[in-house]
């Protein structure tokens, strides 16, 4: 009699685990829980995230340089006066006919386009900036959606967990007492109570891996480390196949379009091309025009005269600084081919990883979680019955739990994928 009354108390336990399951896996929300939609997330990281913030200052002080390179040169004035005239015997004498003083006014001139070379380069400068910037938040946003959903369903996992580890516990307490009493066997107990220690250590390293990801996450985001944040996502739709709507190409001419780090290296071969042009311009001398008076320090009293200054090219035309820059623009050429190749690789390695995990998420029977929970109360009434024992009971329980698990993990790998096409096209495809 006690055996049959445990018996059904722990089918009992499991059975309602497992009909109210597809409810209970989130976890409940304590006061330190922080409840946050994908849009909100990226809202709270776009104006907090702080490594963004210092990328908006890199691309303000690159267009301040602009404004320095607009700047003309500033124009020198220099004026001398006699220290000590011996005649009068005066310091500093500024006498009509005794003193002595000279002034003159100079300003260099840039020839060759320099200036508006440098302003060029300059504004080139604050677009790769910016190019940067866009890059960054595209990286970090990658990483950021992908924790959004890594810890949605490590949630559902963990809560799927606990509930397994409640009914175990409480089942193991009723049988150790009715071991005692000589009602059940020893091999019983030992069997749930192995079977409730694998579980505690499994969820044991799944909090330990919520951990990590929940740290990135509020740190992309800057919330309070003590909080917990329990993402919010609408899964009506999650299974729809979205990616064999798309044409390749299509992707691909994306990531040629709309990748910032592929602007980026394409200016750095304009930047390159534009500064062996300034390199060049730089052999061609730059001139100082000058304007001075010499009071009677000159053949004649009151001397005035207009002058021009230049340097001659004979032995320094710049030569090294003009084949750094040829180098550099050829340089420049195979890095900007690189990263083009390396994005057609990276596209064609995430579309084919997406495109399985579609496909195999697609080919999964829509109905088979609700009918593995139907078949599992049949279970339930073979074991009633005492046409199962526990072993084989607890055996399909474990099967339950692991197909549930695996469910999470393709839904898991398959947003994922998706968010790795966004990522390597620059271009938000797809969006929950």
């Amino acid at each position: 009699m006690h055996r049959k009354f445990v018996t059904v108390l722990f089918s009992i336990q499991l059975m309602w685990c497992m009909v109210t399951g597809g409810s209970a896996h989130a976890q409940t929300p304590g006061n330190d829980t922080l409840k946050l939609s994908l849009k909100e997330t990226e809202e709270r990281f776009v104006n907090n995230n702080l490594a963004l913030i210092i990328q908006r200052y890199e691309i303000s002080q690159a267009q301040a340089q602009i404004i320095t390179a607009r700047l003309f040169n500033n124009p020198d004035f220099n004026i001398a006066n006699g220290l000590y005239n011996p005649e009068t015997k005066k310091y500093f004498d500024m006498s009509r006919n005794g003193g002595e003083y000279s002034a003159e006014l100079s300003q260099l001139i840039l020839t060759a386009g320099k200036r508006n070379k440098n302003i060029q380069l300059a504004r080139i400068n604050a677009e790769q900036a910016t190019y940067q910037f866009y890059d960054l938040m595209r990286t970090l946003k990658y990483t950021l959606r992908s924790d959004f959903y890594k810890i949605y369903f490590q949630q559902q996992s963990a809560g799927l967990y606990q509930e397994e580890i409640n009914s175990l516990s409480s089942t193991l307490a009723v049988f150790k007492e009715q071991y005692k009493k000589g009602n059940i066997a020893q091999k019983e107990v030992l069997r749930i109570q192995s079977q409730l220690y694998a579980l505690q250590t499994e969820q044991n390293d799944l909090r330990d891996a919520m951990d990590d990801v929940q740290s990135e996450l509020k740190l992309l985001i800057r919330v309070s480390p003590g909080l917990t944040i329990q993402p919010q996502i609408s899964t009506g739709s999650d299974s729809k196949p979205v990616l064999e709507n798309i044409v390749y190409q299509r992707l691909l001419d994306s990531a040629y379009t709309h990748r910032a780090d592929l602007k980026s290296a394409g200016l750095g071969l304009e930047y390159s091309k534009l500064n062996l042009q300034l390199q060049k311009s730089m052999a061609i001398p730059d001139v100082s025009i000058s304007l001075a008076y010499d009071k009677q320090g000159s053949y004649i009293r009151n001397y005035t005269s207009a002058g021009i200054a230049f340097s001659l090219p004979f032995f320094n035309r710049n030569q090294g600084a003009i084949r750094q820059a040829r180098i550099a623009v050829d340089e420049n050429k195979v890095q900007l081919q690189s990263q083009r190749e390396q994005v057609e690789s990276e596209l064609d390695n995430s579309y084919k990883s997406a495109l399985r995990l579609e496909r195999l998420d697609s080919s999964f029977d829509p109905k088979f979680k609700a009918d593995f929970n139907q078949l599992i109360g049949e279970v339930f009434k073979n074991y009633q019955r005492h046409n199962i024992s526990l072993l084989e009971f607890l055996d399909f329980y474990e099967s339950y739990k692991t197909n549930t698990l695996q469910f999470n993990m393709l839904q898991l790998n398959r947003l994922t994928a998706l968010e790795q096409i966004n990522f390597v096209t620059g271009t938000p495809f797809f969006n929950q």
